[in-house]
């Protein structure tokens, strides 16, 4: 018997960061995650973000790789955002992602972080805060890809 406890922060953003998902749209589609995180035999914990990107607290299934995970969640939302809502038959989301791993310990500070998206980004860009995520774990980047 194999026992794991794969707990991931997700963040990714909208094609040019183009502020499309506001309201009830960014709701919705946050609820449709979870239906496809459960799909996958993940769970979504919580997702929030704002109108040009989101962050996702999930659980992933040790047989998926994260990078499927977040595709299979980025593909299956953009099609039913195309299907659901007429005037984003054009949505795209980035081709990147970041994704962290999370300790329980911890788990419930990026839940909160998650949900005070709306408060934190009155002082902080997305690419402040992806910039800030990134050097926080350790992660290289390329600029060309992170500052808009």
């Amino acid at each position: 018997m194999s026992y794991t406890s794969l707990f991931y922060h997700i963040v990714f953003s909208t094609k040019d960061r183009r502020a499309l998902l506001r309201d009830e749209t960014l709701q919705r589609t946050c609820q449709y995650m979870g239906g496809i995180a459960r799909k996958l035999d993940g769970q979504l914990l919580l997702a929030d973000g704002m109108p040009d990107h989101v962050h996702l607290a999930a659980r992933i299934h040790p047989s998926l790789a994260v990078a499927s995970f977040v595709g299979q969640v980025k593909a299956n939302a953009s099609g039913w955002i195309h299907d659901t809502f007429p005037d984003l038959r054009g949505f795209q989301w980035q081709d990147g992602y970041a994704a962290f791993s999370v300790s329980p310990s911890v788990l419930p500070a990026v839940k909160e972080y998650i949900h005070r998206q709306a408060q934190h980004h009155k002082t902080v860009s997305f690419e402040e805060e992806l910039v800030a995520l990134l050097r926080k774990h350790g992660i290289q980047y390329d600029e060309r890809y992170v500052l808009a």
